[in-house]
């Protein structure tokens, strides 16, 4: 019976190694993205002497928000793939500090970003505020806050999950 549950136990621990086919599916779509971020930026350069001072802020806030979400992407590869396939061993690229990243805290990480994007996307749509009704504002604005609530309880709740780690009392 115990060589069976050993067996089970090995299955389980290295289907871990599943998740790389995740992790370079989201390699491929940061290449993607990037060439996406490219045109985008290519398509700016070749039309910043037309552009208003409005519409030169909102492309560049749009570029903006293409390194958050890659930036992200970047953060979820490495730290995933640190925390629950294997570790960097012997790269010359400096990464293992991404590593240190538990589950918990890059939640709140992810939650952030996710924050900083619908902070950009918003500014973005209240300058083209004329594009958008009062109800569209209304709604956008009231997931934008839910955004910002749900990564305040995840911070919360993260540092009250460190505190019972450390031996802490709660607060």
């Amino acid at each position: 019976m115990k060589r069976i549950e050993l067996a089970i136990e090995s299955i389980i621990l290295a289907s871990r190694w599943l998740l790389v086919a995740f992790y370079l599916g989201l390699a491929a779509a940061l290449a993607i993205y990037a060439l996406s971020f490219a045109k985008k930026l290519f398509l700016f350069t070749t039309e910043v002497m037309t552009l208003n001072d409005t519409d030169t802020i909102l492309r560049m806030l749009g570029l903006i928000d293409a390194a958050l979400v890659a930036s992200l992407l970047v953060m979820v590869i490495i730290s995933g793939y640190e925390n629950f396939v294997s570790r960097f061993d012997g790269h010359s690229g400096d990464v293992r500090w991404l590593g240190t990243i538990d589950v918990g805290s890059l939640k709140v990480k992810v939650a952030s970003t996710i924050v900083a994007i619908s902070s950009i996307h918003l500014l973005q749509v209240f300058l083209n505020s004329s594009t958008y009704t009062n109800a569209q504002l209304m709604w956008l604005t009231i997931m934008h806050m839910a955004f910002v609530l749900s990564a305040l309880l995840l911070a919360y709740i993260d540092r009250l999950g460190g505190k019972k780690s450390k031996g802490e009392p709660d607060v």
